[in-house]
């Protein structure tokens, strides 16, 4: 994200360095500037294309794979409006393992029962009748008739605590990306986004503001 960080504007901020002057400022980025997608970019769906992330692979690897420039990471994160890799992108290997047993505690506990969910039940056109994935008690029972006859089902599978929390983590690999022809609009709209206009009190340069002494006035 380097490259990134390097369009954030700085804040002359007051310094609170134990030997400064009441009167000392020093520059510091301005993280409450946020670069990010237009709205209606990202609500169009036709700009972007769907990725699956692979193996232990990072933002930065896979803005490498899509635009050859891994310091579009922040881009690959807006487009998914992804604020916390932590918790919202998909763990690598290692670090999936260890959260599993800081969860669970035991390999054992690992591959308990979690709950259970329906199994998708289609007639005999191929209509389905019961939806797949449908969080159910284990006894669950479905009725139903198909060409005048009728049955008594329990179609039930069962989803352990690694069922669960690798679907999680699948669901986490399917993401979207901006589509390459997009790329400049997304640029541009950062250099916007990321520029300081003039007519504020605190306005120094495109670059610099300058927050608030409030130690001068006390």
């Amino acid at each position: 994200m380097s490259n990134y960080f390097n369009k954030v504007p700085n804040l002359d901020y007051v310094s609170r360095l134990p030997d400064a002057n009441i009167s000392d400022y020093i520059p510091v980025k301005n993280l409450f500037k946020k670069g990010g997608l237009r709205e209606d970019i990202f609500q169009d769906l036709t700009v972007f294309t769907k990725y699956q992330v692979e193996g232990d692979d990072r933002p930065d690897n896979v803005a490498f794979k899509v635009y050859g420039e891994s310091n579009l990471d922040w881009l690959v994160l807006a487009a998914n409006n992804i604020i916390n890799i932590q918790t919202e992108w998909p763990m690598t290997q290692y670090n999936f393992d260890q959260y599993l047993l800081d969860k669970y505690g035991t390999y054992d506990k690992i591959n308990d029962t979690h709950h259970y969910e329906t199994i998708e039940i289609k007639d005999s056109t191929g209509v389905s009748i019961l939806k797949g994935g449908l969080n159910v008690p284990s006894d669950f029972n479905f009725k139903y008739q198909d060409n005048s006859t009728a049955y008594s089902t329990n179609p039930v599978k069962e989803v352990t605590n690694l069922d669960y929390e690798n679907d999680i983590q699948t669901e986490r690999r399917n993401i979207w990306i901006l589509k390459g022809k997009y790329l400049n609009i997304a640029l541009d709209d950062l250099e916007i986004i990321m520029t300081y206009k003039k007519g504020s009190s605190q306005y120094v340069t495109e670059s610099m503001k300058r927050g608030d002494n409030i130690r001068l006035f006390q």
